[in-house]
C-alpha cells in the first residue's frame, strides 16, 4: 500500500494515528500504557508505519493523555522511535506530563527523542 492511500486519521481501541504526508502523530488515549496496552498499541503503530514507509520523516509520539507508562509503554516508545529511525524519520516525544518527562529522564529515554515542550516547538522541529 502506498503512502498516499492511507487514511489521515487512523484510530484503533488504544491509539490514534494521524498523518499528513510527512508527519505521523502516535496519541495513545491513555490514561495508562501497562502490560495490557504496550502489546495492543505495538501492534497497530509498527504495521502502519511500516505502511507509510519512507514517506514519514517525523514521527511524534503525542503522550498528551497518558498519565502513567509501565516499563512495558517504554518499551513501546523504544519500539516506536526504533521503527522511526528504521524508516530515517526523525522520533519526537511530545506531551509528556511532569512526572512522565521525570521517569523518561531517569530512565534516559528522552535522551532517544528530539524533546518538544510546546506546539510551537513542536511545529519548529517538524518545519512548520
Amino acid at each position: 500500500m502506498s503512502a498516499e492511500s492511507q487514511p489521515t486519521v487512523k484510530k484503533t481501541a488504544q491509539v490514534e494515528m494521524t498523518w499528513d504526508g510527512s508527519v505521523l502523530i502516535v496519541r495513545p488515549h491513555g490514561p495508562n500504557i501497562g502490560q495490557r496496552e504496550a502489546p495492543i498499541m505495538s501492534g497497530d503503530i509498527d504495521p502502519h508505519m511500516k505502511a507509510l514507509g519512507r514517506a514519514v520523516k517525523f514521527m511524534v509520539l503525542d503522550l498528551s493523555a497518558v498519565q502513567f507508562m509501565s516499563s512495558m509503554g517504554i518499551g513501546t516508545c523504544i519500539n516506536c522511535r526504533n521503527g522511526a529511525a528504521a524508516l530515517g524519520a526523525k522520533a519526537i516525544l511530545y506531551g509528556a506530563n511532569k512526572d512522565l518527562r521525570a521517569l523518561l529522564a531517569m530512565m534516559r529515554i528522552e535522551k532517544l527523542f528530539a524533546v518538544a515542550d510546546s506546539r510551537e516547538a513542536l511545529n519548529k522541529l517538524v518545519g512548520r
